[in-house]
This record gives structure tokens, sequence and C-alpha cells, in this order.
């Protein structure tokens, strides 16, 4: 039972004689609305249900009671152990609307930015634990929400993963945060995915050198020549997926879309980065990688057993294959070289190829391999999700998958009556595929928000950012803000006719649209997932029809189906 019709129905029970009096007998407390720890109390007359019942027992319960006993703990260091923790630490409690920063502001600012309206919350979790909370319900915008109104503003001053941090809902401000470069905001990550991600990650390098990375990166990323041969491999091996559907059912069959999604696209983005065909080592690689991922949001406790610990030998094993391959390659471009020394231009056929004929010495195979292993996240987490997102809200949404189905029967029939196959240029000109992928990039936000750390004192748009303090620019509440999209909530791809389509992040109005992030840290590959996404949906809409079950999207630590979105198929005849 969700937590808040548990509370109601303590509040309304006719056993609470006084429900809304503070009296221990009968163990009724009013939480903060914004942390609502639960408590533990179980009643067999079902009169108090704080973590829903039944058997077994919610973990969550025993959870919030810990965090109780915390916040607790923290109020009596807050107001009788420590009261000057924030005085003597040089953190001071954000100013109230109106009130004028302290000096030292932005250079070049008028000195009229003031710190955002907010709190710090408790002493050192800050309001981490109801972000958290926010995070796995429904809504984890509801965080947003909630200070948005109470503060009067899309920016407000919070305190999330131990700094002080401001947070913006705000378009305008996101964008140029976005923009700025490393003079003002530089990437901040939790520790565990800085352990991970390693030091020469483009996650978090700076300067020429991440521009250097991020520019090759994009501009292979976007070749007309990688799209004709992930358009074939896609191709094909999507054909082979929903061939054997066919087969291991006699012509139905019930396939989880999330799962299939993730083994496709892994292969697909695997040969493109480092060259590597299905086998045995591209099985290797996909195991090392699930654990290795498994890693990137849990606790920074580096010791045997520990999650971090095993990912992190997972990585290992992965960048000793991946170096292997990168010196095979060296060795084969030496060769090549003194084979045909009038011979100036060379085709890449992979990512790999595309750093090494760079040149550049401080395109190391260490920085090599960490790359490679980041670019596999998005097989993982967004181009996967991203699909399996798209039936879900198809499914849903009878209009919309009808228009879809159409527009995409139609480009086969026509190309299959020319004699052709189909292109990448084909895929793209779907237009209304294009609105629904669109569309659920905006709903999913598979990308919730990003972090960026303050290198010195920032103004953007009359708002102070303190040097040293967070900015987390939250994508989520602005893709789902009604003032910015109409109806935020319903999922609409014919919203986006009338605008040009959102191809790159930035566009949309100005920091409205941003699934993709934006600025010098644009994602590179934001083609490539349009691409892979528009060939899943137009090759599953043209052969098969569907009935959907049952599914329920999660939110933290990263969006998935809870299910992985179970779907029964059956073929087109």
């Amino acid at each position: 039972m969700p937590l808040y019709l548990c509370r109601a129905e303590a509040l309304l029970s006719s056993e609470n004689a006084l429900p809304r009096s503070y009296n221990t007998s009968y163990i009724q407390v009013e939480a903060s609305p914004w942390l609502q720890p639960s408590v533990i109390y179980h009643s067999s007359a079902h009169a108090m249900w704080p973590t829903g019942g039944g058997d077994p027992w919610p973990p969550a319960s025993v959870a919030g009671s810990v965090t109780a006993a915390l916040l607790i703990a923290a109020v009596i260091a807050r107001f009788i152990i420590i009261p000057h923790l924030r005085s003597s630490s040089g953190i001071n409690k954000p100013r109230q609307r109106g009130t004028p920063a302290a000096s030292g502001g932005a250079a070049g600012s008028s000195g009229a930015a003031r710190v955002p309206a907010g709190s710090l919350g408790w002493p050192v979790v800050g309001e981490t634990p109801a972000f958290i909370l926010a995070a796995y319900s429904a809504r984890p915008e509801s965080f947003v929400e909630r200070r948005r109104v109470l503060y009067g503003s899309k920016v407000f001053t919070s305190h999330l993963w131990g700094s002080p941090a401001v947070v913006s809902s705000d378009p305008e401000v996101s964008r140029a945060v976005l923009q700025a470069d490393a003079s003002a905001f530089v990437p901040w990550y939790p520790r565990s995915l800085m352990e991970l991600m390693g030091e020469s990650s483009i996650l978090v390098l700076g300067g020429a050198l991440q521009r250097r990375v991020h520019g090759l990166a994009g501009a292979f990323f976007k070749s007309p020549q990688l799209k004709a041969r992930v358009t074939a491999d896609m191709q094909r091996r999507v054909a082979a997926a929903m061939d054997a559907w066919r087969r291991d059912a006699g012509g139905a069959a019930t396939v989880r879309v999330q799962d299939e999604a993730k083994s496709i696209v892994f292969e697909i983005l695997v040969k493109a980065l480092i060259g590597l065909d299905e086998g045995h080592e591209m099985q290797y690689l996909r195991q090392q990688f699930k654990e290795f991922i498994a890693g990137l949001i849990s606790l920074p406790i580096k010791v045997p057993g520990t999650q971090l610990y095993r990912s992190l030998k997972a990585k290992k094993r992965m960048t000793k294959l991946i170096q292997k391959i990168i010196q095979e390659k060296r060795r084969k471009m030496v060769t090549e070289c003194e084979d045909h020394p009038h011979v100036t231009t060379h085709h890449p056929r992979d990512m790999i190829d595309v750093l090494l004929g760079n040149g550049s010495d401080e395109l190391t195979d260490e920085l090599i391999s960490d790359n490679m292993i980041d670019f596999m996240i998005p097989a993982e987490d967004s181009v996967p999700v991203l699909i399996t997102l798209a039936v879900k809200y198809l499914s849903e949404c009878p209009l919309a998958l009808q228009q879809l189905e159409e527009e995409n029967m139609e480009l086969k029939m026509r190309k299959s009556g020319m004699g052709e196959t189909l292109e990448w240029t084909d895929y793209m000109s779907l237009t209304f595929t294009q609105h629904v992928i669109t569309e659920t990039l905006r709903m999913g936000n598979i990308i919730n928000g990003i972090m960026r750390k303050a290198v010195r004192d920032v103004e953007v748009r009359g708002h102070l950012i303190p040097k040293g303090w967070r900015v987390l620019v939250y994508f989520r509440a602005v893709h789902l803000d009604a003032a910015v999209h109409g109806d935020p909530h319903a999922f609409n791809p014919w919203r986006w006719t009338e605008k040009e389509r959102p191809d790159v992040a930035t566009t949309g109005g100005g920091g409205s649209f941003t699934p993709f992030g934006g600025g010098q840290r644009l994602c590179p590959g934001l083609d490539l997932a349009r691409l892979e996404a528009s060939i899943f949906l137009h090759h599953l809409v043209t052969g098969f029809r569907w009935a959907a079950e049952e599914d329920a999207v999660v939110n933290f630590p990263t969006v998935r189906l809870r299910r992985g979105m179970p779907i029964a198929v059956t073929p087109r005849t």
C-alpha cells in the first residue's frame, strides 16, 4: 500500500480517538511532510499501516526507523552539541529572498546577485533523505515542486550529497549552466562513480583534452558511414531476435522488451566502439560489464565483498581485454604504414581507430580503454530504456500506436515495392516516429539531471552560486512543468508537430528540452540513440501485434521498467 494511503488509514481510523494529536499510547507521530519517516508498528487490528503490511514485512520499514533515529540524533547535534557548526565551517545559512549576497561575487557581476532562497536541511545529511524518498516515488519531481512553491522560485538552495547546492528547474538558468565552460563549472559525480570512471573518463576530463575526445567521438557517431554500418547490423540483429520470438512459441510468445533491447543494443554499440563481433569475447565482456555498471551508484566502500570492489575488479578485466585490442590495432597500423607508405587516408571502422588515428600522445591506451567502457553505458541504460518506454507509452495510447504503424507500414511497402532495403536516412525520415521518440524522452527522463561544481563564485541570471557549491540542473522538473509543456503527464507525440524536431538537446525553447544534456558535454551519441530506437520500433510494429502486461516505471537509482516490459507478441500475417 502506498505510504500516503497508509497514513490516511491511520488518521481516519476510529480506533484513534484523537487522530491528529501526539499520543504515544497508540503511536501517532506527525512526521515532517518532507521527510515522512516510517514507523514500525505491527497492528493486528490493521489500524495503522505506516509501511504497508503482509508477509514479508516491507524491508523499507527498517530503513525508515533507522532514518528516524538518525534524524532525532541530528536534531540534538544541531541544537545542543554543535550549534556553531555552520558558522565555524564557513557555510552560512542561505539568505532569504531580497537579501544581497556577501562580497566576493562572480567576476563582472553587478553585485546584485543573491544566493537563492532555500534551506540546508539537517546537519550532515542536508535534504538528501527527502530527495531520495521523492526519487523512489512515482513522482520524483515532487521534491523540486514543493520547494518551488515554498520559495516562489524555480531556483532554490538545498544541501544534497554532502554539499550545499543550488537546484534549478528554470530552463534559462539550466541552459546557462550547461553552456558554461570549465572556468565556471566542472562536472561532479558521486564518489563511487568517480572511483569507477577514473580521472581519464570523458565525464570528468576538462579543457582541450575533453574537447578533443568529445569532438572526435561526436564526429564519428554522426558520420554517415557509421550510421550505415549500425543500420545494417541493427537490422540483422533485430530480425534474428524476432525470428526467435516466432519460433519459441509456435507463432506467439511473451518477451521482455527491456532485456531484448539491452542484448541487441550492447552488441551493436560494442562493435562500433571496439570492433568486437559476436562470440565468446562479446559474452565475456557483457558479463563483466553488468558487474561493473552495478557499482556506479553504490556505497563508496572498497573492501572485498562490496559491490564497488566487485565492480572495480570487473573493470580491470574489461580493461585488459580492450587494451589487448588496442595494442593489436597499433601493431596493425604500424604494419600498414610500412607496407603502404604512400597511403595517408585510413577509414576508421570503430571508435578505437578514430582515437588512434588522431596521433595525440595524450590519447594513451589507458585513456582510450577507460572511455570505451564509459561509452558502453548507454547500451545498458539509455537506449534500451528509451526503446522500452516507447513500447510502454505506445501500448497505453492506441491512437499514437495506430499512426506509428501506418507510417512504418507505408515505408516498408514502398521500399519493398521498389526492391530496396531500408537505409538509415529512411528511418530518420519517419516524422511521427521521431515525435514518438522525442515525447518518450521528455516523459521518461532517462537522465533526470546533472550536477556541476562551481570553481568560483558564479552569477547566473541574477542568482549567485558560491564557489565550491554544487548545481543540480534537474531536467525532469522542466520536462514535466505544465508552464513549459502543457498537460505534461500525458503522452502526446503530436505536441512536437508544430516545432522543429529537437535533434539537438539545447533546442526546443531555450533549455526546455534537454534529454541529452547540453553545451560542451552534450551526449555525442544522440543521433545513434534515435536511429537504434527507430529501427527497433519499425521492425516491431511492422512484424507483430502485441498485448502489453502491466508494468511500472522505477525512477531511482536509474530509470527502468520493474518487470522489463513483458508483451505477448503475435506475428502479423
